[in-house]
């Protein structure tokens, strides 16, 4: 099967990278920023090209959700099969007369990460039984963790990942602000943040929870907010209320 990657960013870097690792054909990286096309294509010793996609039998496009469709309608082959890797987008998007699918690995990618492809769930949505079965066998060639997911499912998935990553890591960012403030290395507070995700692979989250808005510790929490003001006074608020709230404190 010959597969076109379309794309230069994080997934598709990603992505190429987890096809050549595992022995998978791929045909071509396709897209408009020649200089990362470039650099890839160096990498991992893949033909890339900003002119057109190869032809091919698998188009899997990784682009930003807000291009999904205009770079879709590249595609003009009718008889492919072209998919996404959007967690929030539905298969149909996808603006060709090809057969649709969605391709979605669940991580954080960035380029300079080395990443342990084994351990990134991959979630498929396909029109065919066949198509389906395509996938699944090219994703379990990369992952140990792979299932079908419909777009319903996926939304929650992707939502789900905005909590646990995007969030978490925005927190991390403030808390840098904090310790950086107060010329404290932050990472001083790399054990904890470790030992924090680490916690949550043998405990329930919510039962891990500690700190001074589970044990209403009404003390600590008014000389925190004495020491914070602006957007960082509103987040500590909003977390301890949550936090209150869950526990019903």
């Amino acid at each position: 099967m010959q597969t076109v990657i379309i794309g230069s960013g994080n997934v598709a870097y990603h992505l190429a990278k987890a096809f050549v690792l595992n022995n998978i054909p791929l045909a071509q990286l396709f897209g408009r920023n020649e200089e990362d096309l470039k650099k890839i294509s160096e990498e991992l010793n893949i033909p890339y090209s900003t002119e057109k996609p190869e032809d091919a039998d698998l188009y899997i496009i990784c682009v930003s959700d807000g291009s999904v469709e205009n770079v879709s309608r590249l595609i003009t082959k009718k008889d492919c099969l072209v998919a996404h890797t959007s967690g929030s987008l539905p298969k149909e998007v996808l603006a060709g007369a090809y057969r649709k699918s969605s391709f979605y690995p669940l991580q954080t990618f960035s380029k300079s990460k080395t990443l342990e492809y084994k351990k990134i769930p991959f979630f498929i949505e396909a029109e065919t039984e066949e198509d389906t079965k395509t996938l699944f066998s090219i994703a379990s060639q990369i992952s140990e963790n792979v299932m079908e997911s419909s777009h319903e499912k996926r939304k929650y998935i992707h939502l789900t990942a905005v909590f646990a990553c995007n969030f978490v890591n925005h927190l991390f960012s403030r808390a840098k602000e904090i310790s950086d403030s107060q010329q404290i290395p932050f990472h001083y507070f790399l054990p904890l943040i470790d030992e924090t995700v680490q916690k949550i692979h043998e405990i329930e989250p919510k039962s891990a929870q500690t700190g001074p808005a589970v044990r209403n510790d009404v003390r600590v929490l008014q000389l925190h907010e004495q020491l914070l003001q602006g957007e960082s006074l509103e987040i500590y608020k909003i977390m301890n209320h949550s936090i209150k709230k869950m526990y019903e404190l």
